[in-house]
């Protein structure tokens, strides 16, 4: 099993100190945040199998546009150019994860447009 770094041990033996978490949105620096996600969260079931995260125990359909799936089709070929075998699903389910948890409550309010009354 691998060893989990403790980063607040590592911080204070530099002479540094944490202040919160960085977040990459895109390109390069996006990709090899996601891997580095999937790398630490994924994990081979006990049965065997493809790895996945234990904490994902919901199983639901998501439709999709063709493109959208395509892209993540690219993006996952591009993860296992870096040795990690991630499924473009299980990368959507990542993206998902991820944006959630980044997307404030005002924000979320934002996505909403407002429905337009029928004109009588």
């Amino acid at each position: 099993m691998k060893k989990r770094l403790d980063m607040h041990k590592i911080a204070k033996a530099l002479g540094a100190e944490r202040r919160g978490k960085v977040i990459s949105t895109g390109g390069y620096f996006g990709a090899m945040q996601v891997l580095a996600d999937a790398e630490a969260r994924f994990r081979v079931p006990a049965g065997g199998g493809r790895p996945t995260d234990p904490a994902w125990t919901e199983r639901r359909l998501v439709p999709l546009a063709p493109r959208t799936l395509k892209k993540l089709e690219e993006i996952s070929a591009k993860v296992r150019e870096h040795g990690m075998n991630v499924e473009p699903m299980q990368l959507a389910a990542l993206l998902i994860e991820k944006t959630t948890e980044q997307l404030s409550e005002d924000q979320a309010e934002d996505l909403v447009r407002p429905r337009r009354r029928a004109s009588r």
